[in-house]
């Protein structure tokens, strides 16, 4: 007896059924399609746009990464983690995993979501994971989508769930989106190192009892979701109402706008100045190897080579720089027979503020510094000066210096990587009425040369191993008589709030008054002080 012939559809069809009975077999949470909830009420998401107007009494039960986020996929955010806390082996590890994974997730979601959170977690202490604050949230900003934003950000009580360790999210959806409670995963820990292993999800009816206790009963919840992003079913049966977003609608919500970001992004830490997607990272470790000899160019090209032909050999090869008019580099003033140097202040981006301001005004200058490792010291090519971070004894070695030649001096006393200037220090507006502002803006193509809670030894390879780098400066006009110390009787601080000002609005930026002792609380629970 013939059998009907073996053809796509038949093979598609089988596979389908084994997949499925897969995912029953090992009871993990399905997506909408194959869980029936004839009480619960579905609809477009698109519905839902047109009642924002009612949501601000409303409670919210809303899926992060199938709701909020524009992406679906969770492979970046574990690759920030895996390289951030455990570098290049960690990372190369789970990129070659990302195949089975992926496959793994076609399947069934939980074990490859098990997969990535052991490679990223295991052996990485409890105490010492600070990404969830520190890096991820960036990263987390710059993929939501601004229509699901409007509307969570309108309702009253706001819940977030994720299939994410809980540890990767709170942060950010407590300080930028405002949640009142967080359902994700705990992570287990042993003698303080987390196992890479999450604990068992808690039932609803625990979650619901912590989440919903002061809701009167009948509460009117509403949830959001996703078509085919998986969640808890049981969970969201507490919603009256259920809208549920298709991966076509999120592709076609614009990203959030830094201007409507709740609050604003001024401190991120990390290395990695790109989103490591799987393409992305793949890219970075290729470049690693052939960026380590191009690093090691640069390094002898600024350390060997004078300065007027060493800035064009490193514009050759990768590091440029923009180069001001030789008419708007001041000159120094001669006061009797004795000469005094220039105190230049600029903002602060990077390491290599004052070898770029240095290369700027065309001589040496020397640097004055608040905290520098052995190692960047080591390698610079001008001279460097650290301060003790004692206001007298610091200002009179400024003056002396002074006295030598010309200074560069970064008042913010730490990088900000954001469009922000922080507070300046006003110790330099009492040393010398010859201020000439410098302002800097830096780009890096793929890796940050700074670190708030990492090895600050490796700073300076960093940024020499990016493939290339991009730094506009602008040489401002010398500070005016009437706005100085000494001839102008203004003080010291209006005349740091001015240079900062000045700065400020030649790069486009905006001021702050948070310091260094701010960014270094919040990005690595310490005041920075070296």
């Amino acid at each position: 007896m013939a059998g009907k012939p073996f053809n796509v559809k038949t093979l598609f069809f089988m596979s389908k059924t084994f997949l499925r009975k897969i995912e029953n077999h090992l009871n993990i949470p399905g997506r909408l399609s194959n869980v029936h909830a004839p009480h619960l009420k579905f609809q477009k998401y698109s519905h839902l746009a047109h009642r924002s107007e009612e949501l601000q009494n409303q409670t919210l039960l809303f899926h992060v990464e199938g709701a909020l986020l524009k992406s679906s996929s969770l492979f970046s955010y574990f690759m920030l983690v895996a390289f951030e806390a455990g570098w290049l082996l960690r990372a190369l590890i789970l990129l070659l995993l990302y195949p089975l994974v992926s496959f793994l997730c076609l399947v069934c979601e939980e074990v490859g979501l098990k997969i990535m959170v052991f490679v990223c977690f295991v052996g990485i202490k409890k105490d010492r994971f600070v990404i969830g604050r520190s890096v991820l949230p960036k990263f987390f900003l710059e993929d939501v989508g601004y229509e699901c934003f409007d509307v969570v950000m309108r309702c009253g009580k706001k819940v977030g769930v994720t299939n994410l360790p809980e540890v990767m999210v709170d942060c950010f959806l407590r300080d930028y989106i405002g949640v009142e409670a967080v359902v994700g995963r705990e992570l287990k820990v042993f003698c303080g190192y987390y196992l890479g292993l999450m604990e068992e999800k808690k039932s609803a009816k625990v979650v619901l009892k912590e989440i919903f206790e002061e809701e009167k009963e009948g509460a009117h919840v509403i949830g959001i979701g996703c078509f085919n992003v998986s969640f808890d079913h049981q969970l969201f049966s507490h919603c009256k109402e259920i809208y549920l977003v298709s991966e076509a609608e999120k592709k076609n919500w614009q990203v959030l706008p830094r201007e409507k970001y709740p609050k604003p992004l001024i401190f991120h830490d990390g290395r990695l100045a790109f989103r490591p997607t799987p393409v992305a990272t793949l890219v970075m470790l290729m470049w690693v190897p052939f960026g380590l000899l191009v690093a090691i160019l640069r390094v002898l090209a600024t350390s060997l080579l004078p300065l007027h032909i060493c800035v064009p050999v490193l514009s050759c090869i990768g590091m440029r720089g923009s180069a001001p008019s030789p008419n708007s580099i001041p000159t120094p003033i001669i006061y009797g027979e004795k000469s005094k140097g220039i105190l230049y202040v600029c903002n602060h981006r990077t390491l290599i503020d004052p070898l770029y301001a240095s290369a700027a005004v065309r001589k040496p200058v020397t640097a004055v510094t608040y905290s520098l490792s052995k190692t960047s010291e080591l390698v610079s090519p001008i001279k460097t000066i650290r301060l003790a971070r004692k206001r007298e004894e610091d200002s009179k070695m400024i003056e002396k210096r002074l006295s030598q030649g010309n200074l560069v001096i970064c008042p913010e006393g730490t990088t900000c990587r954001e469009p922000y200037l922080l507070r300046f220090s006003p110790l330099f507006a009492e040393t010398t009425d010859d201020i000439v502002p410098i302002a800097i803006d830096f780009h890096s193509s793929m890796f940050y040369g700074t670190t708030a809670s990492g090895l600050k030894f490796l700073d300076p390879l960093f940024i020499v191993l990016n493939p290339t780098t991009n730094c506009d400066i602008k040489i401002l006009e010398k500070l005016p008589k009437e706005f100085t110390c000494g001839v102008g009787g203004k003080s010291k601080f209006e005349v740091a709030n001015y240079v900062q000002a000045k700065i400020a609005e030649a790069l486009g930026f905006e001021c702050t008054n948070l310091t260094r002792k701010d960014k270094y609380l919040m990005l690595a629970g310490n005041e920075g002080k070296a």
